[in-house]
């Protein structure tokens, strides 16, 4: 079962990833109000970051090695 974690992570990330960004980058686009969603895009990035932690300690991915 652990050797399928880190795909059904990455899937989940992504899809997450797809589910808020799209929406969030259709409303900027097309309605007059959007402007105002540009001050909810940083807190949705910051969100989706913490997803990605949570995701990665969950598939027992660890952080990438430092470059140098």
């Amino acid at each position: 079962m652990t050797v399928n974690r880190p795909a059904i992570a990455l899937c989940l990330g992504l899809l997450a990833a797809f589910a808020v960004i799209t929406p969030l980058a259709w409303v900027i686009n097309t309605q007059d109000w959007g402007i105002l969603m540009m001050f909810v895009a940083p807190f949705a990035v910051y969100g989706l970051i913490r997803l990605a932690r949570r995701l990665a300690e969950w598939a027992g991915v660890g952080p990438p090695p430092p470059s140098y």
